[in-house]
This record gives structure tokens, sequence and C-alpha cells, in this order.
């Protein structure tokens, strides 16, 4: 099992996302204001707003709370302008970290995420450094459950998937970017409610960890997603399952 849906996988289990709500509903209005600022306000002709309001309205986040955050977004109501950055490193044993953050004060952000880093065995890296290690692709984790692979395959080749791959207790699918939407809709049709849908930035191998190293790893990448100015970390680690728990 990869670490890509690992980690979503833990966080689902210790139940993180519920938690931490608020912290959650924060990253949503910042994706869903930059989202309206880079692309307008109406969410049929952008598809990252589209996907931004999605999730939001699936965290049961408030209409009137997503209205106005794609009129902050348009310039209809004043707000905080975002700069969105992102930051590449490496974590114990190697593992390359890709940082997707949204800020008001890119100084201070650095500052923090650097800090992180240094107190969780890991390392700020060059823009550029770890990059060349993923590919952004559309990344779609569906229960064995929902369907048999063959009617799975059947359903998300015809709507323009890459990939379908076996993930021991999940099926991953695989798209390009331009085709994400129409894969998820596709899924969707079919009755199927994904576990995970995002577009994201996918490793091409994976580093093994374990025992000391696989614990400072996923210490890392809490501490990282916890952070209030980081939208979203990818990695390419990989840990055994008795390790992950």
């Amino acid at each position: 099992m990869s670490g890509h849906s690992k980690w979503h996988t833990i966080k689902h289990k210790k139940g993180a996302l519920d938690a931490k709500r608020g912290k959650m509903f924060t990253k949503l209005i910042k994706e869903i204001t930059v989202a309206a600022r880079t692309g307008g306000g109406d969410a049929a002709a952008n598809a990252r707003l589209r996907k931004a309001v999605s999730d939001a309205k699936a965290a049961n986040m408030p209409n009137d709370t997503i209205d106005r955050a794609v009129k902050r977004g348009t310039g209809e109501l004043e707000g905080v302008s975002y700069d969105e950055i992102t930051y590449e490193g490496y974590g114990p044993g190697g593992v390359a970290i890709m940082i997707d953050s949204m800020t008001d004060n890119r100084n201070r952000t650095v500052a923090e995420i650097r800090h992180i880093f240094s107190k969780n065995g890991g390392n700020m890296g060059a823009s550029g450094s770890v990059s060349y290690l993923f590919d952004k692709k559309g990344y779609i984790v569906v229960e064995k459950a929902a369907k048999s692979e063959d009617e799975l395959f059947e359903i998300v080749t015809d709507a323009g998937a890459e990939d379908l791959r076996d993930d021991e207790d999940n099926f991953e699918i695989i798209t390009a970017p331009e085709n994400f939407d129409a894969v998820l809709n596709a899924v969707k049709g079919a009755g199927i409610e994904p576990q995970l849908a995002e577009v994201e930035m996918i490793p091409q191998n994976y580093v093994k960890l374990a025992g000391n190293e696989a614990k400072q790893m996923l210490k890392l990448m809490e501490s990282l997603e916890d952070h209030d100015d980081v939208q979203r970390v990818s990695a390419n680690f990989d840990i055994d399952e008795a390790d992950m728990e």
C-alpha cells in the first residue's frame, strides 16, 4: 500500500478531520477565495471553484459562508489577499515532500515551515529540489466493496482514467488533471462515493520507512498539515501497516 493513500487512511481512522473542523473550514475558505480570484466566481465555468465548493459542502459548511468566500475572491467583499506558494523539502530517510500553502505573510510562513522541518528530522529544500519526483494527477480512492475491479475499470477508463490500481483495501484511480471531473462524475454516477478525490502531486516512487523514521515522518506530516497556511502536503513515503498503527 502506498504511503500516499495510507496517510489519508490513518487520518480518517484517527478522526483528525472531525477534531479539527474549524481548521478545515479555514483551509476550505482560503481555497474557495483563491479559486474565485483566479478563475472567477461562476462555479459552472471554474473547475477549481466547483471542486472547492463541493468539498466545503461535503464538510457541512453553511452556504452563506461559502458565498462570502466567493465574493471575497471576486472582490465584491473586502478580504485578505493570499499568495499561493509551494515549498519543497526532505523528511526522515530522504523522503521528498511538497507543501502547497496560501499565506498573507510569506516571511512568517516560510520561517514556521522551516522550523517544523528542523524540529521533526527534515529540512527545507530549494525550489525544484524534489518536484521532479512527482506528477500532477487526479487521484480518486474507492473502497473495494463498492464495485468489482472489472466493473470499476470499465467505468473509469470509459471516462478517461489513465490507470486503476489495487491498493489492498482500496482501488486507486489515476487521471490526467483535465480528465479528473469527468472520471469523478462517472464514479459518482455509478453510485460510488469516493473516500478521497483530489488533484494532487503523486509520487513516481516511494521511500520505505520503518521504526523511528516512520514515527518521525508521521509526526512531520501531522505538524505540516496542522499549520494554518498549509493546504496540502504530498510525500513519497511507504510504511508498513504495523508501523502505521
